[in-house]
């Protein structure tokens, strides 16, 4: 989806600490720590992406450092805190069984849960490029143990989401089975400033399973915050 969006603006990847390039690394054992890496790439205000745990980290960032942002786009996350939605067990479950086989095998087991049910069948040839890929750049069970413990601190805690004072589009699918949908229903009611998009059939990896949808929404999106922000009167300097 990156590479869509970079068609009009230019895009900065963060990438966490642990996985794919970076994968030698130690992984961030706080989403505060990776909001503070993700800090770190910014020399001016960006508008900022997160889906699934970067989701949390964009939430974290904005609260931590607004001035680095100037919106935020939330896609298949949520705010945490009491009113979560855990997955379902099944799925848990699923995670659990699979832990500890080889990067391929969970890959293989645990991948169809992050899309629509019938996706990864129906787009077989797809599922298995997807697959290649993550293979090629395994993320260790060490790190996935650190980011799983990260998001279940940050679940508990959960963030100040009312106090978040961009603008933000939330996107969720309804049968999005890793975060479910009702904690991106719950998020759009607490931001302040809100658009709410829910996709119906569609799953938790959004930017793989509708990667031009999904980047045409953040694009539309982005363009009406910046006109908001131009038609928006200057303040007068002092003297």
């Amino acid at each position: 989806m990156a590479a869509l969006l970079e068609r009009e603006r230019p895009v900065v990847l963060f990438e966490a600490s642990g996985t794919g390039a970076l994968r030698d690394q130690p992984a961030r054992e706080s989403v505060h720590k990776m909001a503070e890496d993700a800090a770190a790439l910014l020399d001016s205000p960006a508008h900022v992406v997160g889906l699934s745990m970067g989701g949390y980290v964009a939430l974290t960032l904005a609260l931590a450092q607004p001035s680095l942002v100037r919106s935020l786009v939330l896609v298949g996350t949520g705010g945490g805190g009491p009113g979560r939605v855990p997955r379902p067990f099944h799925v848990a479950r699923a995670f659990e069984e699979a832990f500890g086989s080889s990067q391929e095998e969970f890959a293989r087991r645990t991948m169809p849960f992050t899309f629509a049910p019938g996706w990864t069948e129906a787009n077989a040839e797809r599922f298995d490029e997807l697959l290649a890929l993550r293979v090629a750049q395994p993320t260790s069970y060490e790190a996935i143990l650190t980011h799983a413990e990260a998001c279940y601190v940050f679940y508990r805690e959960g963030c100040e989401a009312e106090r978040v004072a961009v603008p933000a589009l939330v996107v969720h699918g309804d049968e999005d089975l890793i975060v479910p949908v009702e904690n991106g229903r719950l998020l759009a009611a607490r931001l302040p400033d809100v658009e709410y998009v829910e996709l119906a059939g569609h799953g938790h990896n959004l930017s793989l399973e509708i990667p031009d949808a999904l980047a045409g929404m953040v694009s539309r999106f982005l363009s009406r915050v910046e006109a908001r922000a131009a038609a928006r009167p200057s303040t007068p300097s002092r003297p």
